[in-house]
């Protein structure tokens, strides 16, 4: 049996510990990267008293203690030597079945923590203080707040698998961004119903963008995100039953390589309803359809509605192409001017004018494919006190009518 180690005042030294022949007193460890270090005291404890002529000092015990806190606080293993690049790859790496648009997001992020000094830092390093004086950093370097956002999106969960691996103790990016940085992103708003009266009365009567009319009204009377309309084919387009069956999405790679896609939520696969003024866009539509002398098939998709002049389906690009044409033109005509208005602007009038007309958030949440029904409900938060003032007056004209009938 080892003897046990004591001090010139008979106190027992735990592990670790010892005391130089000249009385002071020494802790000896092994840090993150397994290298051996020591540290020193002229007091055991806080209770002894300063030796004369000596610079005071917390006590080794009190030392001992906060180097053990700070190992568990930043890392349990030697695994804290990745950089915060190879943190990120190596968690990007791990994920698999990522649609094309989720992969280009990760490309981008990796790019950007390239240039950046914070991506050669040690794991084990970053503090959560160093986290947000980056992510400040950004910003002021000209970043926006949903770029940010996006990075922040990846650097965190890599992070956190880095905790799970119990590489590190705690993850320094588990902070809520909108305390860190100002959300300066530019809110896309509906536009009012007179707004989209003219502007569809104005495509309609012009010579050249009249060609678009039908398929920009179909996306300002559905709701369907501008992926899953260039996505849709003539079968898709079920007239019988007056719906239209969504379970899939167009798009197009910077290669050019066109794709399928699953919806973009879980929820996003669903059928539409269609009016009768929407059907008749659609006949519209499939009758004016081009006639290729191939017909282009993407993955075992064939007769899409909406084909350019090279006989290949129209993606989203085309759409925001025409919208931005349209508005400029209207613009130079007009004194009032109309705000932007974009494919999304379309889906999110069609979602702000059914939650005014009183629609079920639960109805209006399958018909927009939301996977969350707060990002329904948030569409009610857009509405004005003129909004507010026409429910009042329906709900007392209703209460007036029981009263009357009573």
């Amino acid at each position: 049996m080892s003897e046990v180690r004591r001090d010139n005042k008979k106190r027992r030294l735990l592990t670790g510990e010892s005391q130089d022949k000249d009385g002071r007193y020494r802790y000896k460890y092994y840090d993150a990267s397994g290298n051996r270090k020591s540290v020193y005291s002229w007091r055991l404890t806080d209770s002894d008293p300063y030796p004369k002529g000596k610079r005071k000092d917390i006590s080794l015990r009190e030392k001992e203690k906060n180097i053990k806190k700070e190992l568990e606080e930043n890392i349990c293993s030697d695994g804290g030597n990745l950089t915060v690049l190879e943190l990120v790859q190596k968690y990007i790496n791990q994920k698999r079945g990522v649609k094309h648009n989720t992969q280009a997001n990760y490309n981008f992020v990796i790019n950007i923590i390239k240039k950046e000094a914070f991506g050669a830092k040690r794991i084990d390093t970053v503090k959560l203080s160093d986290a947000r004086e980056w992510l400040i950093k950004l910003q002021d370097d000209g970043r926006g707040y949903s770029t940010i956002h996006s990075v922040r999106g990846v650097v965190r969960p890599a992070f956190q698998m880095a905790v799970d691996d119990e590489i590190l103790k705690k993850n320094p990016f588990e902070f809520q961004l909108a305390t860190v940085v100002v959300n300066d992103s530019v809110t896309r708003e509906a536009i009012t119903r007179k707004q989209e009266r003219d502007f569809l009365r104005f495509i309609k009567e012009d010579k050249h963008f009249c060609q678009y009319y039908d398929a920009i009204y179909i996306l300002f009377n559905t709701g369907l995100r501008i992926s899953e309309f260039v996505g849709l084919t003539i079968s898709d387009i079920e007239f019988d039953n007056h719906r239209i069956k969504v379970d899939h999405q167009l798009q197009r790679k910077r290669n050019m390589e066109y794709v399928i896609e699953t919806p973009k939520t879980e929820k996003g696969e669903r059928y539409v309803p269609m009016m009768n003024d929407v059907e008749e866009c659609f006949r519209r539509i499939i009758a004016n359809r081009k006639k290729p002398k191939v017909e282009p098939m993407i993955d075992g998709y064939c007769g899409f509605l909406c084909l350019d002049k090279n006989e290949m389906p129209m993606v989203a690009l085309h759409w925001e192409k025409y919208f931005q044409h349209i508005r400029e033109k209207y613009n130079s005509i007009y004194k009032v001017q109309m705000p932007c208005i974009t494919p999304h602007v379309c889906r999110h009038t069609f979602c702000s004018n059914k939650a005014k007309s009183g629609m079920n958030p639960k109805t209006l949440q399958y018909i927009m494919g939301h996977s969350d029904i707060s990002v329904t409900l948030n569409t009610y938060t857009h509405l004005q006190f003129d909004d507010a003032l026409d429910e009042m007056k329906k709900l007392s004209l209703k209460e007036t009518k029981k009263v009357c009938n009573g």
